[in-house]
């Protein structure tokens, strides 16, 4: 075989391997009514407590296109930007049933019933259960907050009193597929 039949034999194995993989990567997608990439989120998802007086209210999320193979799914929100170390977890909601494509405003308030039946509401890194909003530092500037779908390949056990990052570990071990929103915040 010529070198350049064996060239082109290469490209076109290549494409074929990566082509439907980008498009699964780019067919799982987060998206909201409520909040924009890289827009301000609203004193809707502002936290209400630790200085701030919001209405701590999660966002509409919806999705679309699961990847084969998911058995549950787990939405996070995540602020890498607080000043901790190790930044600060506003919401884990895992084993929410794969046929599931979206969560109402609100859905993170764990009295108010609007998560999906069989998921699973943990806490906060206010302490608190279900969604805790946007309230970086005064005067500390924009801070990003990264609301995830996770498609897992199992529904997840978590232990009783386990901590944020505990949980962040086991979806990301078990994740096959994620799509992020990044929404910002500030106070002045």
């Amino acid at each position: 075989m010529t070198r350049t039949l064996a060239s082109m034999l290469f490209f076109a194995s290549a494409l074929s391997i990566t082509g439907p993989a980008t498009a699964l990567a780019e067919g799982f997608k987060l998206m909201s009514q409520d909040i924009a990439p890289a827009q301000f989120m609203t004193k809707k998802q502002e936290f209400n407590g630790f200085g701030c007086d919001g209405k701590n209210l999660s966002p509409q999320l919806s999705w679309k296109n699961p990847p084969k193979g998911t058995v549950s799914l787990a939405i996070t929100a995540y602020d890498p930007d607080a000043p901790t170390g190790s930044g600060w977890w506003h919401w884990q909601l895992v084993n929410i049933p794969k046929d599931v494509t979206f969560l109402n405003s609100g859905a993170g308030a764990p009295n108010a019933n609007l998560s999906p039946k069989g998921s699973r509401i943990l806490k906060n890194d206010y302490g608190q259960m279900g969604f805790g909003g946007a309230c970086p530092p005064e005067g500390h500037g924009v801070h990003r907050y990264q609301f995830t779908i996770h498609a897992l390949s199992q529904k997840l056990e978590i232990p009783e009193g386990a901590s944020s990052a505990l949980v962040g570990y086991l979806i990301n071990a078990n994740t096959i597929a994620s799509s992020t929103l990044e929404a910002l915040y500030k106070r002045d």
